[in-house]
């Protein structure tokens, strides 16, 4: 009879107390907030997407003049593509501020609380263990969500007003495709940080290790893959046009093993409709082909290997932290 009460009674829904996932998740976003880490990435990333904006604002008559280029009708996804060479795009400043985010919401998770104390006293709670991981994830990927679709909202409205160019339905869903992807790419590298977090006892050797494994994907994995597809195959300049194709596409599967790769390459896609191939492309392919944008949902089927790239790293990672953490004795 309670149970049916709350249920259709608005008077016990509204005061019925909150779960205690709900208070950890309520209790991290606040920590998130006020935290000054989280406030230096937040002003990072408003810098550069203010900066962003005002190249691609200051170029967009340009841009969208340009007979040569098909995407030039899309007004709002040039806003995000367009650049003058002295400030990168938005997109290539979230693929390296992004894991920055990432990291900087997640290193000390979980043995900030042991190093504190707090992790024996939160666990004498009636509240599950993997509650707690699942909130500390939860907590950061809300955040993380609110600032990159308040930042999309900020572009599509300030666009209106400076353009007053009309927004058509594929630049919107382009967009917020676009923003989902940017979620997904900084949670990897969140639960990634987690997974340290639980694995190291300080939070510097998880920051330190984190921040290594990005620089060595964001720097160093492309130099490594060149220098060793260079000194073990033969010259492209003595090959055939199939064995060009098949050289090229091993050094784009191996570059797609870092996180960044595949990120630009979605992000691309989906902010250049005109963007009809990820990999190369024979003569006998591009004969007849009439440059001109491409659907929503092709353009969607193209990036989807990228994007299952990213939430399969993603999902991996989260489960390593959550077997880690359920095997681990908080006690000592």
């Amino acid at each position: 009879m309670m149970k049916s009460l709350i249920a259709f009674n608005p008077f016990f829904r509204q005061h019925a107390p909150a779960s205690p996932f709900q208070v950890m998740v309520r209790k991290e976003v606040g920590d998130h907030i006020r935290s000054w880490r989280f406030i230096i990435m937040l002003v990072l990333i408003l810098l550069t997407f203010i900066g962003a904006m005002y190249v691609s604002l200051s170029n967009i008559r340009k841009a969208a003049t340009n007979l040569n280029d098909p995407d030039r009708i899309f007004v709002y996804l040039k806003l995000l593509t367009t650049s003058d060479n002295t400030l990168p795009t938005f997109h290539i400043f979230i693929s390296f501020l992004g894991p920055l985010l990432g990291i900087a919401l997640g290193f000390d998770a979980i043995n900030a609380e042991k190093n504190n104390g707090t992790l024996i006293r939160l666990m004498a709670q009636p509240v599950y263990r993997d509650n707690l991981l699942l909130a500390k994830f939860y907590a950061a990927l809300k955040v993380i969500g609110t600032l990159f679709f308040s930042l999309v909202l900020l572009m599509i409205g300030g666009g209106m007003i400076i353009t007053g160019a009309p927004l058509e339905a594929s630049e919107l869903f382009r967009i917020l495709a676009f923003a989902v992807l940017s979620v997904i790419y900084v949670g990897f590298w969140l639960s990634l940080a987690i997974t340290l977090s639980v694995k190291f006892r300080h939070a510097a050797t998880s920051a330190l290790t984190a921040i290594g494994i990005w620089l060595f994907f964001t720097i160093f994995y492309q130099i490594i893959v060149n220098m060793i597809m260079n000194a073990i195959l033969p010259d492209p300049a003595y090959l055939q046009q199939d064995s060009i194709i098949a050289y090229n596409n091993l050094v784009l599967s191996l570059l797609r093993v870092a996180p960044s790769q595949l990120y630009t390459d979605a992000a691309t896609t989906l902010l250049m409709p005109s963007v009809r191939s990820l990999g190369p492309l024979t003569m006998e392919q591009m004969a007849g082909a009439i440059p001109a944008p491409l659907p929503l949902k092709e353009s969607l089927m193209i990036v989807w290997p990228q994007v299952t790239g990213l939430l399969a790293a993603t999902t991996a990672c989260f489960a390593l932290a959550y077997f880690l953490f359920m095997r681990r004795e908080i006690r000592t």
